[in-house]
């Protein structure tokens, strides 16, 4: 099993050792180029693993033993599986001859794990093998989510029953072409259409040239989900934001006010978000096609490649009107909000959580790896975190897990051991997984923590005030989180002023070795869509008394008013 492992390219496994494992754990001790990453949780190594094959993509592998071992790691496999990651799960059994009489730690992984991944298994004899792993291994890496290998703990005990042999392993996958008949129509619709908007996902990855060439010749504005922020963002003339609940600027009403709007390489989740009429979607996945809205043309293909293929075809055109409106709008919007963590920054307390995301923007690595924890960090790190086609940002973005943050640094700092890793960790996160701190001081990993500490859940907060509810059991107290980590042995300090947040942020980042920083915030500072409907209008009245701030956007403010100075005068 092992040798299988490292022929694919493994380095290690995460996971906590024991009972069932041991077997498989020894015979990692005995060889050569793979570790054990001894985790304090199998669902932050399921989470580690995760990080690291999106930032390598790779395989990563984690482990579980039998009953509890097995089911901590699904919170971090369902990530990994709507992430579109390839993780392989090692997920031992109990006793062969217990199986079936409610034995003690009793599951049926075979069945537990099937809705996290795309591929789940019993190993039963040692015949199995290496034949069963390595269907598990090209599963995880041709369909691009987790394969689950469940074997009971006494069968992984038992001698090899051959030789293993070798086998190549397929990593890099062909490039879908679209039908020729769907690029002549994508043509058609593009030059009929006067105002064209598009809104871009993940899988504008290896497209960023292609999609400047297309909003150039479209004469389009540019927005973006969550996800595809880091890969579309920068060095973008015609970029409007985003859009979503976390979104910001004149994304909205681009897609609203487009005659036609081209989804390029994303699943964006929020249908309601979406006009639901006028869309073209491209997608290298069938089965993403039309499932967010009705779709006058479904293109199947990559995205750069469809671009190249269309961009030929599509009559030039002279008429910036809607792109140039789109970017007034966007600036305005920016302008208009940005004064939420500028106006007196160095005089509020608590501190503005955007005033500490954009300094940590401005501090930060240009090649740092951001992981972020789900909640209101996800919203900093989507208005203040300025993308520039080196830097990382990794978080639950799809299965919006709390707690993820600290793990996917976790692995992410063993995948990229000479990059900055940045934790973006809310209370709520840290404090759920507070044992990796631990994880991380033993395997001496310079993973950098921030903690956003408002004392509260804030998008729980934000989600109970849309709906008129009063807050109830949000509170998580008053933790000094610094503390707790210096008792770890991590160097950590807590800042309460605002005017010590760049020094204490800056002296952490440049730290060898792991460091902690506690910054306590404004528990009020929360954030609303581009678009709220009238009746979170009236939850807001309802839940009268709370402070809600649109928030400001760090640089992007920067860069649409650069965006505006690009635009050709008469």
């Amino acid at each position: 099993m092992v040798e299988v492992l490292r022929q694919a390219g493994v380095e290690r496994v995460y996971g906590v050792v024991g009972d069932s494992l041991n077997p498989v754990v020894d015979a990692i001790r005995r060889a050569d180029g793979i570790s054990w990453v001894h985790v304090r949780n199998e669902e932050a190594g399921a989470f580690a693993a995760a990080a690291e094959a999106e930032l390598s993509g790779r395989l990563a592998v984690c482990a579980g033993s039998c009953g509890p071992g097995n089911t901590h790691l699904i919170q971090g496999l369902y990530d990994a599986q709507r992430s579109g990651l390839p993780v392989l799960a090692l997920a031992s059994h109990i006793p062969s001859g217990q199986i079936g009489t409610g034995f003690f730690q009793e599951t049926h992984p075979e069945r537990v794990f099937t809705d996290c991944s795309n591929w789940c298994e019993m190993l039963s004899a040692p015949a199995q093998l290496p034949r069963l792993l390595r269907v598990a291994i090209q599963h995880a890496l041709g369909s691009h989510g987790v394969s689950v290998l469940a074997f009971p703990g006494d069968v992984a005990a038992l001698p090899a029953a051959g030789p293993t042999g070798s086998s190549h392993f397929l990593t890099e996958q062909a490039v879908a072409a679209p039908p020729w008949s769907q690029v002549q129509e994508l043509a058609r619709l593009l030059n009929a259409a006067r105002r064209v908007a598009l809104f871009c996902g993940a899988g504008v990855r290896d497209a960023h040239a292609e999609v400047m060439a297309a909003a150039q010749a479209l004469n389009a504005p540019v927005g973006h989900s969550l996800r595809g922020k880091e890969w579309i963002q920068f060095d973008n003339p015609y970029d409007v934001g985003m859009s979503g609940l976390l979104g910001y600027g004149a994304c909205h009403e681009a897609l609203h006010e487009a005659d036609l709007v081209l989804l390029l390489g994303t699943d964006f989740p929020y249908d309601s978000f979406l006009p639901q009429a006028r869309t073209v979607q491209v997608d290298h996945d069938a089965t993403r096609l039309g499932r967010r809205t009705a779709l006058e043309l479904a293109v199947h293909g990559d995205v750069a490649a469809t671009l190249r293929a269309v961009l030929p075809l599509l009559d030039a055109r002279r008429d910036r009107a809607f792109l140039d409106g789109m970017l007034r709008k966007h600036c305005r919007a920016l302008e208009d909000v940005v004064g939420a963590y500028t106006r007196g920054i160095e005089k509020h307390l608590p501190i503005h959580p955007e005033y500490v995301a954009a300094v940590l923007d401005e501090v930060a690595a240009e090649d740092a790896v951001f992981t972020v924890d789900t909640g209101m960090n996800n919203v900093w790190a989507a208005r203040y975190l300025t993308p520039n086609g080196r830097r990382r940002v990794i978080g639950s973005f799809l299965h919006g897990s709390m707690a993820n943050a600290l793990p996917h640094a976790i692995g992410a700092q063993l995948a990229c051991p000479g990059r900055q890793v940045i934790a973006m960790a809310g209370d709520g996160g840290i404090g759920m997984l507070l044992g990796e701190l631990l994880t991380a001081v033993k395997h001496r990993l310079p993973v950098k923590t921030v903690v956003f500490n408002n004392g509260a859940l804030g998008m729980i907060k934000l989600e109970m005030l849309v709906s008129g509810y009063p807050e109830y059991e949000i509170d998580n107290g008053d933790v000094d989180y610094a503390g707790i980590a210096r008792a770890m042995g991590i160097p950590a300090k807590r800042v309460t002023e605002p005017e010590r947040v760049r020094e204490v942020l800056a002296e952490a980042l440049e730290r060898p070795g792991p460091a902690l920083v506690d910054v306590v915030t404004d528990p009020n500072a929360l954030s609303i869509p581009p678009r709220i409907t009238a009746a979170q209008l009236k939850g807001f009245a309802l839940a009268a008394g709370k402070t809600v701030l649109n928030g400001g956007v760090g640089r992007m403010v920067d860069l649409a008013r650069s965006n505006l100075r690009n635009i050709p005068r008469p």
